[in-house]
């Protein structure tokens, strides 16, 4: 192989390990919002197990080395997630209940 060859197959290799690690990234933080999924009700639950079971099926719109798929449905589901908790914690201070746990840094949406 030419070094032309080489330094392209590094770079494809660079950049497939980098969309794996954000994927990672991505469903350790969905993962750590389960504890929520009683309060955040139904909906919370389908987009939680969705977004799960997508990344996890080997049935994919993109070719499996490439995560940016996985990665768009793992960020959509926290950022609706995010979305349902900040609903939650406004509903429960208008109700004067006692508040749900925090989300883990980075899920709850940034404004």
């Amino acid at each position: 192989m030419s070094r032309e060859a080489w330094v392209l197959v590094v770079l494809a290799a660079v950049v497939a390990a980098a969309m794996l690690a954000g994927a990672v990234v991505l469903a350790v933080r969905l993962v750590r919002t389960r504890r929520m999924l009683g309060a955040l009700g139904a909906g919370g639950k389908v987009a939680f197990y969705g977004a799960l079971i997508y990344t996890i099926l080997p049935v994919d719109l993109l070719p499996d080395p490439i995560y940016l798929d996985d990665m768009g449905v793992l960020a959509g589901a926290l950022f609706y997630l995010g979305r349902l908790a900040v609903k939650h914690r406004a509903a429960q201070r208008a109700t004067g209940e006692s508040p749900a746990p925090a989300l883990p840094p980075g899920a709850a949406p940034r404004r």
